[in-house]
């Protein structure tokens, strides 16, 4: 038999109307709540296109009138209340997504991964093991060493994975050591899980010329992103490597052009781009990188490297950099604040125009950071930039023998 693409998509969706109608009888009830999980990873096939099935199913302007063959009667689903859930929207189908209201749901802050875990994950995992009362217990400061150690994470699977390992950790020891209770402490966790898989030095290293930390938006959480550049002699050239995208390049390349069209007011020779060549690198270039969001963290970079001037290793920073130097809004100001908020970021830099997304910010992380609104370049070269002065030697001869001369009349006093 001989099937038309328009037969195979009637087909998909009568599949999806009869499995709607089935779920609706076996509950028994015409208003229930249907849970559609990862939506995004629909996709068209030779099969057909279950997205149309889906637009359908979920269109109030349609629903109302729903028909299968299963009854082969109208039935309304406009009671039904239906929830999607998706890692990413960019490959939800645009006609379906346009018909969602879009709830977006950030990574949890640590104290909320603390609750979770003492709340649900832990007695799960308890019962699971078959531990009884009173055999297993872990303190709330090693729950805090175990989140930002050992997991790096929006969510709670690897905490759970983490739990999980020390309750059967546990049995074993109750079972050959014939022990009556395992307190897991901040001390002894190093003899459940090893030592710590993450160290987070990014904000305890010391002022480094030409390295900034720019925040970064994942599917699953915001991430910090490390920019490094170097100079050597060269022709001019500008060399980026870390495998970005091309919105990320122009970024790069709309920095690179304002700070070379104001050398002079940040007091670099412009002799200097035609006889140096520049690397900017993004590290883990293994993984994909692109966004609007890095043009200021760039800027201040390539200015850092250029007037040898340090940049404070605490403060991390996210807004794009037009060719004039105003600084544009970005998206995700909230996942990129967790970023900075695990990595032991202190101050974060942002657009002025996303002042109205630090609500949405929990109030833990507000409380730790400081949030500095930027509308130009300058302002964010004024909180970046370590500028340390060295006196040069005359100077500081000047100091020792003033210092000389006071500490002699102390002494005749």
């Amino acid at each position: 038999m001989r099937l038309k693409l328009e037969d195979i998509e009637e087909l998909m969706l009568e599949r999806c109307r009869e499995k709607i109608i089935q779920e609706i009888r076996n509950c028994g009830y015409n208003n229930p709540l249907f849970m559609i999980d990862e939506i995004d990873k629909m996709g068209s096939d030779f099969r057909g296109d279950p997205s149309s099935a889906m637009l359908e199913v979920l269109d109030p302007e349609q629903n109302f009138s729903f028909r299968d063959l299963y009854i082969d009667l109208p039935f309304d689903l406009c009671k039904v209340f239906f929830i999607t859930t998706a890692n990413m929207l960019g490959t939800i189908p645009p006609p379906l997504r346009d018909r969602m209201e879009v709830i977006e749901l950030s990574g949890y802050t640590r104290m909320e991964k603390i609750k979770i875990a003492q709340k649900f994950l832990i007695p799960r995992q308890i019962d699971h093991t078959g531990l009884r009362d009173g055999e297993f217990e872990i303190t709330e400061d090693a729950l805090k060493t175990i989140v930002s150690g050992y997991t790096y994470e929006a969510g709670v699977r690897n905490l759970e994975r983490q739990i999980a390992s020390l309750c059967r950790k546990s049995v074993m020891r109750i079972l050959e050591n014939g022990v009556d209770k395992v307190i897991v402490t901040e001390e002894n966790l190093g003899e459940f899980l090893g030592p710590p898989h993450l160290i987070p030095d990014v904000a305890r290293r010391d002022p480094q010329v030409g390295i900034v930390t720019g925040l970064a938006w994942t599917p699953v959480g915001g991430d910090i992103l490390v920019i490094e550049s170097i100079r050597m002699k060269g022709s001019g050239k500008v060399i980026v490597t870390g495998l970005l995208g091309s919105v990320m390049e122009e970024s790069v390349q709309a920095a690179f052009s304002y700070v070379r069209s104001k050398a002079g007011d940040f007091g670099i020779d412009s002799d200097m781009f035609e006889q140096l060549d520049i690397h900017i690198h993004f590290p883990e270039g293994a993984i994909p990188k692109d966004g609007p969001s890095a043009g200021v963290a760039v800027t201040v970079a390539l200015i850092s490297l250029l007037t040898d001037q340090p940049v404070y290793p605490d403060l991390a920073m996210t807004g794009e950099v037009t060719l004039q130097g105003k600084v544009l809004p970005i998206g995700g100001l909230k996942e990129k604040s967790l970023a900075a908020y695990r990595t032991g970021i202190k101050r974060v830099v942002f657009p002025k125009d996303n002042e109205k997304d630090l609500v949405e910010i929990p109030k833990e992380v507000r409380q730790s950071l400081e949030f500095i609104a930027i509308e130009t370049v300058d302002e964010a070269l004024g909180h970046a930039l370590a500028k340390i002065i060295v006196p040069s030697s005359e100077v500081m001869e000047a100091i020792e023998n003033l210092a000389t001369q006071n500490g002699e009349e102390n002494i005749d006093n």
